[in-house]
């Protein structure tokens, strides 16, 4: 099978707006990493995969033009496709990710790396495939650490666009009694699930085709969604409601100048005691469902 590659650089602000995008004709999620400079600020790269089946031409077309007008009104990067087999797919992303340590503690190995861990690590074995799902972008760092802050021993969690399964299993790990991790993707169901078999909770976690209405008022003690802005504004009056009283929603990729509508949008749910965490340009917003 053949993949069109679609890929573009971006700033902070871009990435969101260019991924709401490509989520539109991305098949499994779109990646987003972070690309070094030795001046200036960071820049991004977006990458998403479509089919290459018959329709590829008309689906280049209509997303260059789609390309062409979002960058009227932001700055984007030119938008690069190109034709790749499933074998390049698969492997020429695993060049670049390798062991790291997220906080002091966890630590993120992907599954064809070695690595000699020590007593106090928290390592979580990642096959991201096409699930898109590293810990390497700023708003997963921001979660992995409010869960290293935040998981006690056998509190019930809920991971709303769990991806390749990295913030549920990372949440397992550290104690959590139950964790329930939802996606829409089907593609990132089948990757998380096939990380959770990988890392051994599977008794601990269980993976869903859905969004946090898939679990609505089941109560849990922490809500994880590491996703956009604009789906978190959605979402919102069902992340309140599946909170328990007392309970916290950790919201992660929202960019610096949507930060204000997230805010009120869980304000207007319900939440309260808003906190934020920042990492460059991105934000991670920590909310309270009153008791």
């Amino acid at each position: 099978m053949k993949w069109l590659e679609i890929s573009a650089r971006v700033d902070a602000e871009g990435a969101e707006a260019a991924s709401e995008l490509l989520n539109r004709y991305a098949y499994g999620g779109v990646a987003i990493e972070e690309l070094m400079s030795k001046s200036g600020p960071p820049r991004l790269s977006v990458r998403a995969y479509v089919p290459a089946d018959d329709t590829i031409g008309e689906k280049s077309q209509v997303l260059r033009e789609a390309w062409w007008h979002l960058s009227r009104a932001r700055p984007l990067g030119r938008l690069r496709c190109r034709v790749v087999d499933e074998e390049n797919w698969n492997d020429a992303w695993k060049r670049y990710f390798t062991v790291h340590h997220v906080t002091p503690r966890i630590v993120i190995k992907p599954s064809w790396r070695q690595y000699s861990p020590q007593p106090e690590d928290v390592v979580v074995e990642l096959d991201p495939g096409a699930a898109f799902g590293t810990g390497l972008h700023p708003t997963t760092k921001l979660c992995l650490q409010a869960l290293e802050e935040l998981v006690w021993h056998g509190m019930r969690v809920l991971d709303v666009g769990t991806g390749s399964g990295i913030l549920a299993i990372t949440a397992a790990k550290l104690g959590a009694g139950e964790v329930v991790a939802v996606d829409i993707d089907p593609v990132a169901a089948r990757v998380a699930q096939e990380n959770v078999d990988l890392n051994h909770v599977g008794d601990q976690v269980v993976v869903q085709k859905g969004t946090a209405d898939a679990a609505a008022g089941a109560g849990f003690d922490m809500i994880v969604a590491n996703i956009i802005a604009s789906v978190i504004i959605d979402l919102a009056p069902a992340l309140a409601t599946n909170l328990r009283p007392g309970g916290k929603l950790v919201a992660s990729g929202i960019i610096r100048g949507r930060t204000s509508e997230v805010r009120a949008s869980l304000r207007a749910a319900g939440l309260r005691d808003i906190v934020s965490q920042r990492s460059g340009d991105w934000l991670a917003l920590q909310a309270v469902r009153p008791r």
